[in-house]
């Protein structure tokens, strides 16, 4: 029994089961993110979904990188198991720290110090904002006083604009 042809099949299943990509397209409209790739030199696919992580979803730029899984070898039917991009990728994490980033250089950095959270502008879109800490942190509010100046000219001004959804908790 001649065993080279089975094997050549098995050897060519194996060697197309995971494959780099380039990202030419994103579909995001559907119910899953579904992506055109470039794989090799003129193999192109589309149609091809993307799997995330239940909770946290990106629509990744044209030009990223993916890693492809084809399900028993099949070209036919794909899945985006990974997506990467090393041109805006964040560098100089401490080990064990966790970001979240885009293209444009906003970022929010869970540092290991415990003490910070590092961001740009923060815009908290929100009916009710509470605040706490600690021993109850303390939060100005509109009529509150406040330590204004210092020396002669040091008194106290109540705050006259602000937010009345911010609250201690």
């Amino acid at each position: 029994m001649d065993l080279r042809q089975p094997l050549r099949e098995l050897q060519r299943r194996v060697m197309n089961a995971l494959a780099r990509a380039v990202i030419e397209q994103v579909n995001d409209g559907t119910k899953m993110q579904v992506l055109q790739l470039s794989l090799m030199a003129d193999e192109v696919k589309g149609g091809v979904e993307r799997y995330q992580e239940y909770g946290f979803t990106s629509v990744p730029l044209e030009g990223a990188e993916a890693l492809a899984a084809f399900i028993g070898g099949n070209r036919d039917h794909g899945i985006v198991i990974c997506v990467a991009d090393r041109r805006v990728r964040l560098k100089g994490l401490a080990a064990g720290e966790v970001a979240l980033y885009d293209d444009q250089g906003q970022k929010i950095v869970l540092h290991r110090d415990h003490t910070r959270v590092t961001a740009g502008k923060v815009v908290v879109d929100s009916p009710d904002i509470r605040l706490g800490g600690e021993g109850g942190q303390k939060v100005a509010r509109v009529g509150d006083l406040v330590e204004v100046g210092s020396g002669s000219s040091a008194g106290q001004w109540p705050i006259v604009s602000g937010s009345d959804k911010v609250r201690a908790e």
